[in-house]
């Protein structure tokens, strides 16, 4: 499987230059690509905010950069502990979208009025209220949690028996959500904000895969079905919910969906975070082409033979089913592969291709990572590159000293 955005002799000539003094496994955004994709993102969004997804960034500073720009509000967060770190260092909208078991955290949130006005927790079960409740038994005051519901958009086919999308929430029924949206609403301490429907089985799944013609036409009829059905349903699910609370926001989508969510008019808000760095998953996308903003760096220290090299490090594998494509992507120079038999290794990866004859022993390989914030996890800071030149180093979340999860 090879992927469609192929690197550049130019690129590997401008990154080489502008890391000429340092000294690999590194780490770098190139930030006209960044803030190019983000311009992509703002206009596919159709004039509709753009909620930027931090797990696909894990980088305050670049966090930051992307919310200064208009058609960018908010983050969604993925760690009830990094909602609040953000909070208290100035992001004012931290949607947390994933439950949290996190009782400390809660009992800090509901302690604190500026965190507790900054930071919306989705839930999908009341005995996630119960929880909370709970952490904050303790406190001498306790703060009005701002609360989002989750609606599950999986596709279901044949009466039901074929389901299609991520195990999410169990809400998917409109009348069952009102009903959630009634129990929040009767219980003290808690509002209903805002509802969130993430479509992973149209926003995370490439429909123009490389080589694999007859699965992308499979996967673009699947998700053609599968945006019919969720438009009806979830604007159902919005009047079902809007009767019983005035909501702030709906929120749906992600990068690999822009277009056809911000479509509904139910929507008000999109998120997206891996189109900013567009890592590997996403060059199999027939409805846009971001540019690679993230990279890494790995220097060669081998020469096993004819047509091979071998790097140090390089076994990033990211996140979800097992395969091939969780593997990092040789990016730089073009036409380097990876070895079947061995894979991202944990302290060497060998390369193969024709290239590897013209590399030396301290020359760096670049790479692309699968996923995007993954990366961060593996390095504590980014080397910002402006053209063939580093304009600035940024902490990581680690760079930061945290590992949220």
């Amino acid at each position: 499987m090879s992927p469609r955005i192929a690197g550049s002799p130019a690129d590997r000539a401008r990154y080489d230059r502008a890391t000429a003094t340092l000294d690999a496994p590194l780490a770098v955004v190139d930030l006209r690509a960044f803030d190019a994709n983000a311009r992509d993102l703002v206009r596919r969004a159709g004039g509709k905010p753009v909620r930027v997804a931090s797990k696909s960034v894990r980088c305050r500073a670049l966090l930051e950069r992307v919310l200064a720009r208009e058609g960018f509000s908010g983050v969604m967060s993925y760690s009830l502990a990094e909602s609040l770190w953000l909070a208290r260092s100035g992001f004012p909208d931290v949607l947390l979208a994933y439950p949290s078991a996190d009782r400390a955290g809660f009992a800090e949130l509901t302690s604190d009025p500026k965190l507790a006005a900054a930071v919306t927790v989705v839930v999908d079960d009341p005995a996630q209220l119960a929880l909370i409740d709970a952490a904050r038994a303790g406190n001498g005051r306790s703060e009005e949690v701002r609360v989002c519901l989750e609606m599950d958009t999986s596709l279901r086919l044949l009466g039901g028996r074929v389901r299609i999308g991520a195990l999410r929430s169990p809400l998917r029924d409109p009348v069952r959500l009102a009903e959630v949206a009634r129990a929040i609403d009767r219980r003290p301490g808690f509002r209903l904000v805002g509802l969130m429907a993430y479509e992973a089985h149209v926003a995370g799944v490439g429909d123009a895969v490389a080589g694999r013609p007859l699965r992308s036409r499979a996967v673009r009829l699947m998700q053609s079905v599968a945006r019919e059905q969720l438009a009806a349903r979830r604007a159902e699910a919005v009047r079902a919910v809007r009767a019983v609370a005035e909501l702030e926001f709906v929120n749906g989508g992600g990068t690999g969906s822009v277009e056809s969510t911000v479509a509904e008019d139910a929507v008000t808000e999109v998120a997206a975070g891996s189109g900013l760095f567009v890592p590997g998953l996403f060059d199999h996308y027939s409805s846009f082409r971001g540019r690679p903003a993230a990279l890494f760096a790995l220097p060669v220290v081998r020469r096993p033979g004819v047509g091979v090299v071998t790097v140090a490090g390089g076994g990033y594998v990211a996140s979800g089913a097992a395969g091939r494509d969780r593997l990092p992507v040789p990016h730089l120079p073009a036409g380097l592969r990876l070895d079947a038999r061995e894979g991202a290794g944990e302290v060497q990866t060998p390369l193969l291709g024709h290239p590897a004859d013209d590399l030396l022993v301290g020359d760096k390989v670049w790479f692309r990572h699968a996923k995007a914030g993954e990366l961060c996890e593996r390095f504590d800071v980014l080397s910002l590159i402006d053209g063939d030149r580093i304009t600035g180093t940024v902490p990581t979340y680690r760079g930061e000293g945290h590992t949220f999860l």
